[in-house]
């Protein structure tokens, strides 16, 4: 009987150059963002924030992040996702401590496997999620 299972997370190298490419687009889109990628436990590998960013993006970046991981969905999908569910699903999820159901956090999918996620902060919906793409592109990583 096996005691544990190998689980494939971004690597450290990895987290830094996705969050160094998404600031980067962020500045050619004169946006002011935070950037965080967590782990594929959901545990923050990078961050980085603008000078300028909103400071409460600081905790909608992590969660962003934190909420792409943990169930495998772009942000940005949910309230689409939520239509098939229940009442008590779609009023109760959100309600959810660290739960984001807005554009700008991407999970991280490499071979297959979930290794992380990517969440983008302090521009609008749309900056954000390009902002988020930007850094998956630099990995030769895409969305879900």
């Amino acid at each position: 009987m096996a005691l544990s299972v190998a689980q494939a997370v971004i690597d450290w190298d990895a987290a830094a150059t996705a969050a160094r490419a998404a600031v980067v687009h962020a500045e050619s889109l004169g946006a002011r963002v935070n950037v965080a990628i967590t782990d594929a436990s959901g545990v923050l590998a990078a961050f980085l924030r603008m000078p300028g960013a909103p400071l409460h993006s600081i905790d909608i970046a992590i969660d962003k992040a934190y909420t792409a991981t943990s169930f495998g969905l772009p942000t940005g999908q949910w309230a689409e996702a939520l239509q098939n569910h229940s009442a008590a699903v779609r009023e109760g999820i959100v309600l959810r401590p660290r739960f984001v159901a807005f554009g700008g956090g991407l999970p991280m999918v490499a071979a297959g496997q979930r290794i992380g996620g990517i969440g983008v902060s302090g521009g609008s919906e749309e900056q954000d999620h390009a902002i988020a793409l930007a850094g998956l592109a630099a990995l030769g990583l895409h969305s879900a």
